[in-house]
């Protein structure tokens, strides 16, 4: 039965500085991506919805819009992964929890966004990774167009590729533009998903006391 844990947000401060500033580049210049190409594109998208791309008001929207993208889908040239390099000797053999991983993504759907909240846990074997490393794992993924199911899936295989854990787990709860302010119009949804490894899908009593710890009160301030 695991007894102690490590339950944290990432507005926690027990690695120092190890949560820092998450922000993608935001400059065309830092992104691989043929901004000019996109401005073209939103151009012809205003002429095509009966709008006039040289109004004042729109006159520098498809340079925005290009560079919105930059930021959107910063995550395709970044290799998520990578963040989990670099780790610990440590013989800790408890729950590691990050949770409350705030997070935006492109619904690859309709290229309209999806936020929410991440929760990561892994249950280490021998060796652990900075805090911020989960954040930015989050971050790389969510960072291109997706899915939420897919999102959830690569994060938690991720985990047991590079840590080797007992066990790993990501729970994802997301609100769906698509959803809330097109089609559907529901708004106030929430889509919640799961990827359970290891341990966490094997073992009954594991999986609930992580889900405790996410959803339970042992450590919630909020």
């Amino acid at each position: 039965m695991l007894n102690s844990r490590a339950t944290l947000r990432p507005t926690d401060h027990n690695h120092d500085d190890e949560v820092r500033d998450l922000r993608p580049p935001n400059a065309l210049a830092d992104a691989k991506i043929d901004g000019p190409r996109i401005e073209r594109a939103i151009r012809e998208l205003l002429i095509a919805i009966g709008e006039n791309p040289d109004r004042e008001g729109l006159i520098k929207t498809p340079n925005r819009v290009a560079r919105a993208y930059a930021e959107l889908v910063a995550g395709l040239q970044d290799d998520p992964k990578r963040h989990l390099k670099t780790v610990f000797a440590e013989e800790y053999d408890e729950v590691v929890l990050l949770r409350d991983i705030e997070f935006h993504s492109l619904c690859e759907h309709h290229l309209l966004p999806f936020t929410g909240v991440a929760h990561v846990a892994y249950l280490p074997r021998g060796k652990v990774v900075g805090l911020s490393k989960l954040a930015r794992l989050v971050e790389g993924f969510a960072r291109r167009p997706q899915v939420q199911e897919r999102l959830t899936v690569q994060i938690a295989d991720a985990l047991m590729e590079e840590l080797n854990p007992v066990g790993a787990a990501c729970v994802i709860e997301a609100s769906h533009t698509c959803m809330t302010i097109r089609g559907a119009k529901k708004r106030g949804s929430t889509m919640v998903t799961s990827a359970l490894r290891g341990i966490f899908k094997e073992n009954p009593s594991s999986r609930a006391e992580m889900l405790a710890l996410i959803y339970g009160t042992e450590g919630r301030t909020k």
